[in-house]
């Protein structure tokens, strides 16, 4: 497949829905004896208007669900290994927000587990005189969560694998689905406590003071969302790399800024200005009329007229002498001699 097209289907994945996210439900039930509820992951609007309104899902939804159970929450604990589906100006400002980056589809490190122990424990700590629940998502809130939440109870509460399996399975609406989770968690050996009463770092607090004005979503369809990229292609600290590709995007928002809504008309090209009139160039001054030639004067008639020598002479005209060639020729000689 040509670059460019692996570019553009990234793209196209990087802003759609999670994969297979719709098959899941949003929120379970509170584990009994334990302060965890899980959930899928919350999307942000640009994402959830890309599904239909009964099946968005956002931060906000999270908040009605847990009101509607009489439930608060006080600390959400994000495994999914990229920040696509919302950020902490997303999150209430009431809740408190912890990430710990955790690659899909192969058993959390001892470093992800040791962060995840530790954040409860100092939840706990601070939060001995109320109820306030620790809400853990990953990607559909199934695997890696079942994972942790399952090793948490195993390792820190002494539960047995397969009650605490069980457990969560039922709290949840899902079974966890990957079998080398499982096998970890019901053979694999326990992970230590040694140093999870130690802090952590602080819980950061939401930024989101108010709920976001609603945005049209899918009317009554499902939009397709294409094959969502796995997370563990895409860390949460990868930083886009500088110049041409900064360049491109400036040039796509410049396309998409003219480009009509959809199922509206096309815009129509502006009107270019008339240009102004040219001045009328001023008339060339009338040249001169030229006087009149004076007229010749008349030639005087002619005192004669000439005939051939064979021609009779007529009456009717004035009879002129001619001379002859001879007596010519001989004045012509006198005058030179």
């Amino acid at each position: 497949m040509p670059s460019y097209e692996k570019k553009k289907k990234k793209k196209k994945k990087k802003n759609s829905v999670p994969e297979r996210w719709l098959d899941y439900v949003p929120i379970g039930q509170r584990i009994p004896g334990t302060r965890f509820i899980t959930f899928k992951v919350p999307l942000k609007p640009s994402l959830n208007c890309q599904v239909p309104a009964s099946e968005s899902f956002g931060l906000w939804d999270l908040l009605d669900c847990l009101e509607s159970q009489n439930q608060e929450l006080g600390l959400i604990i994000d495994l999914t290994f990229t920040t696509k589906y919302y950020r902490l100006t997303d999150v209430p400002q009431s809740w408190s927000y912890i990430k710990i980056l955790t690659k899909g589809h192969q058993v959390p490190s001892d470093a992800a587990i040791l962060s995840f122990k530790r954040a409860v424990r100092q939840f706990l700590k601070e939060n001995q005189d109320n109820d306030k629940l620790i809400g853990v998502h990953c990607t559909h809130g199934l695997n890696r969560t079942g994972y942790l939440v399952c090793r948490y109870l195993i390792d820190v509460d002494g539960m047995d694998p397969l009650k605490a399996v069980e457990l969560f399975n039922s709290c949840r609406g899902h079974c966890i689905e990957r079998q080398n989770y499982l096998k970890d968690l019901q053979r694999g050996t326990k992970r230590s406590n040694s140093s999870i009463e130690e802090p952590e770092e602080e819980a950061a607090k939401g930024l989101a003071v108010e709920r976001p004005p609603q945005t049209a979503s899918a009317g009554g369809e499902r939009q397709p969302s294409g094959d969502d990229p796995s997370e563990e292609s895409q860390p949460a600290d990868e930083k886009q790399q500088p110049g041409n590709s900064r360049r491109r995007r400036s040039r796509h928002r410049c396309r998409a800024d003219q480009r009509p809504p959809k199922g509206g008309p096309l815009p129509t090209t502006p009107l270019l200005p008339t240009p102004p009139l040219l001045p009328t160039p001023p008339l060339l001054p009338t040249p001169p009329l030229l006087p009149k030639p004076p007229l010749l004067p008349t030639p005087p008639p002619l005192s004669y007229v000439w005939r051939p020598p064979h021609h009779p002479p007529d009456p009717s005209l004035p009879s002129v002498q001619l001379e002859s060639a001879a007596g010519n020729s001989q004045r012509r000689r006198t005058n030179f001699n």
